[in-house]
């Protein structure tokens, strides 16, 4: 208690008023966390208890966004599950970075009508130019870093897919890329590795976009799991060589193309006993059989699965309790439809920065959600084995 005085002591003898305003909203949340992570743990900070129920593992930095300024955080996190304070609002970032850009577009003279009565509707009418400049780099300073940050540790299993927004570039309305990256760590918990723009999705691209990733610290990729592009392929053998997992459910919409209306959910299920398999050998025979029975009625589909057999049977050679959730881009689909609502109130950025600010605002949000999720996306002991660290290897009770 005497320290805690002593510290409130301080901040009262502070000068300035919004200074202290600040300081005194900081030290009240900071009090609030430590006095709610001590009932979860059930000891205060570094005290032994017969009662402790968790320990402390470390603290989280972050930044909430109050009306008397930004105020730094550590919020304290634990060994088993997760803590995140009530007080914070994981909506505001994204929120903040639509209106920048919302507001960038309208300065600039180059939103859409509907922009320009959201505006009229939201009272922006009268923001100046610096102003926009001032909240547009403050909200890109935040995102920067999220997106360049290092990348620690192993990352097994790497998804990448891509919406499609417009942006004006030289006077003209040209549609681009925005390609995430989201991976699971050797922890077994998602994160949001990164963004990356771009007109085509050529080989170039994908191996630049890959090679920034691997520059800050991306490495163990076992999978890379996406939709069928010829570059990405060639890119992730040139950078990660790891293996590519032709997402499951792109593929099937292909494929039924070639079945006509009245056979797509027979050839469907037909393919699908190939997935239900206990492992990658009998999934291959079963292909196999499979793309047989259909060729002399449906030659084409059938030579479609021959050439797809290796990439869309990939998962299977992986852990069983993981190929639900990496057959497919499938666990990227909430994400981009977050990315599109948002960025559909837009309409057309007036730049990439803006698209790089807004989403990037949306991907650092979604991340810290991931972060606070008392489960794991993967479980220690499936994700394991995959490490190329041999103490990562052993089993729980042997490496304890």
């Amino acid at each position: 208690m005497t320290d805690e005085m002593m510290s409130l002591r301080t901040l009262l003898e502070k000068s300035s008023d919004a200074e202290l305003l600040r300081e005194m909203v900081g030290f009240a949340a900071q009090r609030l966390m430590e006095l709610e992570v001590e009932s979860l743990t059930g000891a205060a900070h570094g005290e032994r208890s017969a009662e402790r129920i968790n320990h402390r593992n470390g603290y989280r930095d972050r930044v909430w966004e109050t009306r008397a300024g930004a105020v730094e955080l550590r919020i304290p996190k634990l060994r088993r599950s997760s803590y995140f304070p009530g007080f914070l609002e994981p909506r505001r970032m994204a929120e903040k970075a639509l209106a920048a850009v919302i507001q960038e577009a309208y300065i600039q003279g180059v939103s859409t009508r509907s922009v320009d009565e959201l505006v009229k509707a939201m009272g922006m009418t009268g923001i100046s130019k610096s102003q926009v400049s001032r909240l547009c780099g403050e909200i890109d300073d935040k995102v920067a870093a999220f997106l360049n940050r290092p990348l620690e540790g192993e990352w097994p299993y790497l998804w990448l897919d891509a919406t499609y927004v417009k942006v004006r570039e030289q006077g003209r309305i040209v549609s681009v890329a925005v390609i995430v990256a989201v991976a699971v760590n050797g922890d077994g918990r998602r994160e949001v590795l990164g963004i990356s723009i771009g007109v085509s999705e050529a080989e170039t691209f994908w191996t630049e976009f890959l090679r920034s990733l691997a520059r800050r610290g991306l490495r163990g990729v076992k999978l890379v799991i996406s939709d069928a592009h010829e570059g990405l392929k060639a890119a992730v053998a040139k950078v990660l060589h790891a293996c590519w997992q032709r997402c499951r459910v792109h593929f099937m919409r292909n494929v039924l193309a070639y079945a006509g209306k009245q056979g797509r959910r027979v050839v469907a299920a037909f393919i699908g006993t190939a997935f239900v398999q206990d492992d990658a050998e009998a999934a291959r025979t079963q292909w196999r059989q499979v793309a047989d029975q259909l060729r002399p009625k449906v030659p084409k589909l059938a030579a479609l699965m021959d050439d797809a057999e290796t990439n869309v049977l990939a998962f299977m050679s992986f852990p069983k309790d993981h190929r639900l959730k990496i057959h497919s881009t499938n666990p990227l689909e909430r994400l981009n439809g977050e990315i599109k609502r948002r960025t559909e109130v837009v309409g057309i950025f007036p730049n990439e920065a803006a698209i790089i600010r807004l989403v990037g605002a949306i991907l650092l949000e979604q991340n810290d959600e991931w972060a606070v999720q008392r489960a794991r996306y993967m479980t220690l002991e499936t994700i394991a084995p995959l490490s190329d660290d041999p103490l990562v290897k052993l089993p729980a009770v042997a490496a304890a």
